[in-house]
């Protein structure tokens, strides 16, 4: 059932505020494609836009090589799921999810017994079977988003959409939702796109990432590529965490306070320019060419490991490094640091 998605030149324009700036790029058959950006960056635009909620102002929206201008709503068989879940209070499991085989022509409709064998298969996929009863309000919300992706696959969908699925949830559910989506979609190969702003989320579901801004795709790309490899200034701020120094480069290296820090590892740029730096991408060191001196203002626990704030002479804010070791220098103590990766704009 799967289709490749072309998306193609989108632009959509809301009184003098464009919220898609010619948007061009493919999804693959069976591909998990992450919708990632800011606020306002059009993220939600664009997915209306697929599922034929939103008319775009230019450009198209093809399933395979057909232009879903042609097909009526119906017609585009498009699974949405909402971060609100928009289950009918009134109906249990079972009718919620049997919903759109239900409302289906009465030429299309299943009979009553596929469509039983239908949702039974799915309660089975989505780990409900025996819930088929319960009212959404006896449900937890976890449970309740499971119906939810129920009721969009019961259709057969070309297309499969999740807007902020998670959004809702609290983060242990959150993260334990994410593992069974990504082992569910392995099981359905639905094509499928989702909406998150949360930047964790998208890394761990997602076969390649779009990263959208102002309504322009700014990098498109695998987890690794966008994360390891960022394209811009935006992409390296906007993905992960990351210290932004100001640098001079001139001879093939940065120099920050008149000092070389790093090695320009041929970036063709001559000038003033920022060197962005991951916390893990700073090691301490005892002293040496291309180091970084500084005093020890905090350290605070970061997961499994210590994130140490330094104060750097010439640095507004303070330089932070990721130290996975278990001994760490004292708060005051002068220190000197290396950075071993790092990227230029």
């Amino acid at each position: 059932m799967s289709v490749t998605l072309v998306i193609d030149q989108a632009e959509k324009q809301f009184d003098i505020y464009p919220a898609l700036r010619g948007v061009s790029f493919t999804v693959e058959p069976g591909e998990l494609m992450a919708l990632l950006g800011p606020s306002g960056s059009g993220k939600t635009t664009l997915l209306r836009a697929i599922a034929g909620l939103e008319q775009l102002d230019h450009g198209r929206v093809l399933f395979d090589d057909v232009d879903t201008r042609r097909l009526s709503l119906r017609e585009r068989r498009i699974g949405f799921v909402f971060q609100s879940y928009a289950l009918f209070k009134n109906m249990n499991v079972f009718e919620n999810i049997a919903f759109g085989l239900r409302a289906r022509p009465r030429a299309k409709r299943p009979a009553e017994a596929d469509i039983r064998r239908r949702v039974g298969d799915l309660l089975d996929l989505v780990q409900l079977a025996g819930l088929e009863k319960r009212f959404p309000a006896q449900l937890s919300g976890g449970q309740r988003q499971r119906v939810a992706l129920a009721r969009a696959l019961a259709i057969e969908p070309s297309v499969l959409l999740l807007d902020e699925p998670f959004g809702a949830l609290d983060a242990k559910v959150r993260k334990d939702l994410r593992s069974w989506l990504r082992e569910l979609h392995g099981r359905t190969g639905h094509t499928t796109v989702f909406v998150t702003h949360d930047q964790e989320e998208a890394l761990e579901l997602a076969d390649r990432v779009a990263i959208l801004n102002l309504g322009a795709i700014e990098q498109i790309g695998s987890p690794d590529a966008v994360y390891d490899q960022p394209e811009s200034a935006f992409v390296c701020e906007f993905l992960g965490e990351t210290n932004k120094l100001p640098v001079h480069i001139a001879g093939g290296q940065a120099f920050f306070e008149d000092m070389p820090v790093f090695r320009s590892n041929g970036q063709n740029h001559l000038g003033p320019a920022s060197l962005y730096v991951r916390p893990q991408h700073i090691k301490l060191v005892d002293n040496g060419p291309l180091s970084l001196q500084g005093v020890v203002a905090h350290i605070r626990r970061n997961g499994a490991i210590r994130r140490l704030e330094v104060a750097v002479k010439g640095y507004a804010r303070r330089l932070e490094l990721d130290l996975a070791s278990a001994v760490a220098p004292a708060v005051g103590e002068r220190v000197a640091m290396k950075i071993t990766a790092g990227h230029i704009f």
